[in-house]
């Protein structure tokens, strides 16, 4: 199985998926740390890939989205973006809307605690 094949089974059979440095309980970078933190904070419940343990997995992810950098976040197949997305569309809300829409569960007081913390 090719890279870009395990990256689309993956993306395929989870709601929703972080491609980062490390996991989401041991991020190993700032912005993996930043856009699992939030996920984590929020409650929700996503798959994490660790693109350190794989090179190919780690170059391959970045040609599948056509997006240059990691972290990456994928909700019901779709690619939403890197960490300067998410958390923008944190704190406007639309990841919170993306999340209902999608029918994700996710804990909507904690997603308001968290651009309360940023006004």
């Amino acid at each position: 199985m090719s890279a870009k094949d395990t990256i689309q089974t993956i993306v395929n059979d989870n709601d929703v998926v972080l491609y980062m440095k490390g996991t989401k309980m041991m991020p190993r970078c700032g912005f993996s740390s930043k856009v699992a933190g939030i996920l984590n904070f929020m409650g929700v419940d996503y798959a994490d890939v660790d693109v350190l343990a794989d090179e190919e997995i780690r170059q391959g992810i970045k040609e599948f989205s056509d997006w240059p950098t990691i972290p990456q976040l994928y909700v019901k197949g779709e690619f939403v973006g890197g960490c300067d997305i998410v958390i923008e569309m944190t704190l406007s809300g639309e990841l919170d809307q993306m999340l209902s829409d999608k029918g994700v569960a996710f804990d909507q007081e904690k997603a308001d605690q968290i651009r309360a913390a940023n006004v």
